[in-house]
């Protein structure tokens, strides 16, 4: 995983947008200037760590990317590339397959990435996979075209405006991310995933977007429940050691759940050594974690568990870093415990495998079980609640599945297409990539989700329980996770901890003009004088953020300015 930067059809220099984002590559920058483009790679070396700098070179032509191709051994092994390798990267394989093939290559690839191929041929291509696992923002320029692998590097090179557009403000109210292309900041766009775009003259020339799912299916699923449990077995065990390709430590962050114990499980089986794994829990009263299950999971596959806990001063010390590293934002309070495993883990592990997609793939939140029941058992639509109707018409215009899916598989298109990428991945991106980790999510890979989502609604929700087969799996080959057991749940305190300093909040938080510029200074006010608790978190976290990313405040001054000091 890394960091990337470029000018195309331009001619200033990728340099100062490379420089904001060295914390994605702590261990080097490479620029390379060129006429009318400019490219810039920071490294975190995973695979090939002395010959895999960028950018690289190739008979296809040049290539920087962020992220990693998993099946680039295969690649090469399949079109008869080895011979022609001059390094061992996982990115040089699809130079020579472009080569061969031009952008129909892009399709053979299998992993997380957001890439810059400038061809042999002329034409200039930016890629982003199809979950979106990797981020890839761009701006049009009135001389090029202007990307990056975070916003950030937009705002510290001064080519975007610290301005916030307040619809989408609104939107990280309402359902905790931002919607869409569009970024909250104006004039700045995320590449869609899975998007195909040519670069002509400094403009973006869409060309297909490769989808996640398998949305068209022509054959046939077994309805023997031991054949596909066989079946999902070998399909994520196939997954995840594709994604323990790594030529430095790697570990797993375990939670109590089952998806985060199907990796260990499957890591566990892997590896002859004990696997590293981090869980997190919350000190406070009242608070509701998993760190008992989770040590039980880990007693049982022999891993090597670390325990970290989070508690209310780390709320409040996190807070303003947490909030600094999102530069696109995102209100899930699920960030916090994810930054704090992230600092734990520094040092220790440089790849992290975690348990995102699990849930969305195969069927596991409560929101869909609602879904398909009658109105009159409770059924109701799997969508956000409480969101303006503005919002909530873009949410369904985003959300809108193509003809010929259950209502369950509805449900799951919605998830992928909107909160997963710009809430969960964005989330595991910046919280990781702050601390120099690269996260790797075995679930959404390509090869899983052509099985999971083609899957009959019976197999993934049945009675009161979601991910049906996972559970049966997670059965036979690891007991101790305890896969029908009642999910205890995961949440974090954020209200309890808010609420001794809800007066101080209360008198400032009229003040931040990001906040007047979606609600009145009054409203904003009652929310942290009222006793609607579940408001406060996402309004103080857009009130420091944008101190942060708008007024250009430091984290700590920003933290202070909203809710004053200990």
């Amino acid at each position: 995983m890394c960091g990337i930067a470029g000018i195309l059809d331009g001619e200033a220099s990728a340099r100062p947008l490379i420089a904001a984002m060295t914390h994605r590559g702590p261990d080097g920058v490479r620029v390379e200037e060129a006429p009318g483009r400019s490219l810039a790679h920071a490294r975190l070396s995973i695979i090939d760590l002395e010959g895999g700098w960028q950018p690289l070179h190739a008979a296809g032509g040049t290539v920087i990317g962020n992220g990693e191709i998993y099946n680039y051994l295969e690649l090469a092994q399949d079109f008869g590339l080895t011979d022609a390798l001059s390094t061992g990267s996982d990115f040089e394989p699809l130079l020579h397959l472009y080569a061969q093939e031009g952008p129909a290559a892009f399709h053979r690839l299998r992993g997380m990435y957001a890439f810059c191929l400038a061809g042999a041929d002329g034409r200039t291509w930016l890629v982003r996979d199809p979950f979106g696992i990797k981020p890839l923002y761009v701006m049009e320029l009135e001389t090029g075209l202007a990307f990056a692998s975070e916003v950030g590097a937009f705002l510290a090179a001064g080519l975007a405006p610290r301005a916030m557009r307040a619809d989408a403000a609104r939107e990280l109210l309402a359902f905790n991310y931002t919607l869409g292309e569009e970024t909250i900041f104006p004039g700045v766009r995320r590449l869609a995933p899975g998007a195909i775009v040519e670069v002509v003259e400094g403009r973006l020339v869409p060309h297909e977007v490769r989808p996640a799912l398998p949305l068209a299916r022509t054959r046939p699923f077994a309805s023997d429940e031991a054949a596909l449990v066989a079946r999902l077995d070998a399909v994520l065990e196939d997954s995840v050691r594709m994604h323990q390709r790594a030529d430095v430590p790697y570990g797993l962050f375990l939670s109590g759940g089952i998806d985060s114990a199907a990796i260990a499980t499957l890591m566990a089986r892997l590896n002859s050594r004990p696997v590293t794994a981090f869980t997190c829990g919350f000190d406070a009263p009242g608070a509701r974690d998993e760190r008992a299950q989770a040590e039980r999971v880990a007693r049982a596959l022999n891993l090597d568990w670390r325990e970290t806990t989070f508690g209310e001063d780390d709320f409040w010390s996190l807070l303003p870093q947490v909030a600094a590293a999102l530069d696109d934002p995102t209100a899930d309070y699920a960030t916090l415990p994810t930054f704090k495993l992230a600092q734990a883990a520094q040092g220790t592990l440089t790849v992290v495998l975690t348990g995102e997609g699990g849930d969305e793939l195969f069927g596991g939140y409560g929101r869909y079980r609602r879904a398909l029941r009658p109105a009159w058992l409770g059924g109701r639509p799997a969508e956000p609640r409480d969101a303006d109707p503005a919002a909530l018409a873009r949410w369904r215009a985003q959300a809108k599945a193509p003809e010929g899916l259950t209502r369950l598989q509805q449900a799951q298109y919605a998830d992928i297409a909107t909160w997963l990428p710009n809430d969960l991945l964005t989330k595991l991106d910046r919280c990781l990539m702050a601390h120099g980790l690269e996260g790797r999510t075995p679930f959404l890979d390509v090869a899983v989700a052509d099985f999971a989502f083609g899957l009959p609604d019976r197999f993934k929700v049945r009675g009161r329980y979601g991910k049906w087969l996972v559970r049966k799996w997670l059965e036979g080959v690891c007991p101790a996770a305890a896969p029908w057991a009642r999910k205890q749940g995961f949440t974090v305190p954020v209200a309890a901890w808010i609420a001794p300093r809800a007066e101080a909040i209360a008198k400032r938080i009229g003040d931040v003009a990001a906040v007047r510029a979606v609600m009145g200074a009054d409203e904003a006010k009652a929310v942290f004088q009222g006793e609607d608790g579940a408001r406060r978190w996402p309004l103080l976290f857009l009130a420091v953020w944008s101190r942060i990313h708008i007024d250009g405040a430091t984290p700590q001054a920003a933290l202070e300015s909203v809710a004053g000091t200990n």
